[in-house]
């Protein structure tokens, strides 16, 4: 679990480790995360995380649309398919306590950190979709409450005019894909993930591992680039293309833990 990272960092600098790759969003905080980066840096140790849509298809096919779209905007969109229940709900509320802007919607922050300059200190404005978000407390099977999103949706305007959304939502289905919409609003693109390509390699998995979480099969061949790309940089020091660093984590954690209670002021 996420919190386990910190001592398991420290134990692998102290084996000899020089490249650790650790899956996101690195740890509970961000006080925790920088602290790792602090002792991996003076340790020598290179740390990259395993944010796979930095790598995905849909990602990189739907900046390159944008990119020749004058005017457009993006929309990142996460689904998970969790049942529209208390129960579910309050079970994966009480699992990912962290809460969803450091767990399922992590990977979205990552990239708004990664491609669009998304920073804490770059961030001019973030406005909340309240017709499309959902904020619940709910019991969780060991009965204590916990708050979080079922869903958000949020526009950030950054300090040098960019502009992108998010959308999450835990009870959304099994796909994620990304929109781009021209000036008039007007969506233009959309690409999806798992795309036709990829979808008899899920439905190959769903057979295998049945009782697994369906967003693992989605998000499958992701993991392995990013695996890849990790392994092969051990071995010859290439570039790993595309592969976050813990830099980006502390970035995007901290955008995670600033963005929480404003959107949660804003639902209220």
């Amino acid at each position: 679990r996420t919190a386990d990272n910190p001592h398991l960092l420290t134990e692998s600098i102290a084996h000899g480790c020089k490249c650790i790759y650790l899956e996101k969003p690195g740890a509970p905080t961000v006080t925790e995360l920088q602290q790792m980066a602090k002792e991996a840096e003076e340790a020598g140790v290179e740390v990259l995380m395993g944010y796979n849509k930095n790598v995905c298809k849909y990602v990189r096919k739907t900046r390159e649309f944008a990119e020749k779209t004058p005017g457009s905007h993006v929309t990142f969109v996460s689904n998970n398919a969790y049942e529209n229940t208390p129960e579910s709900l309050g079970e994966c509320f009480e699992r990912n306590a962290e809460g969803m802007l450091k767990n399922m919607a992590i990977h979205e922050l990552a990239l708004l950190v990664s491609f669009y300059d998304v920073t804490v200190d770059n961030i001019e404005s973030v406005t909340a979709d309240k017709e499309f978000s959902s904020m619940q407390t709910l019991p969780g099977p060991s009965g204590k409450e916990f708050t979080d999103f079922d869903k958000i949706k949020f526009t950030i305007k950054t300090k040098n005019g960019n502009e992108v959304s998010v959308a999450a939502d835990r009870c959304g289905g099994t796909d994620s894909y990304a929109t781009v919409t021209d000036k008039a609003g007007e969506e233009v693109f959309r690409y999806y993930m798992p795309d036709d390509e990829d979808k008899e390699m899920v439905k190959s998995l769903q057979a295998k591992y049945p009782t697994a979480m369906p967003y693992f099969f989605t998000q499958d061949p992701d993991y392995i680039t990013v695996k890849e790309r990790v392994a092969k940089h051990t071995v010859d020091g290439a570039p790993a293309e595309g592969i976050a660093t813990i830099g980006i984590a502390v970035e995007t954690l901290k955008v995670a833990e600033y963005l929480t209670p404003i959107l949660q002021e804003q639902l209220k």
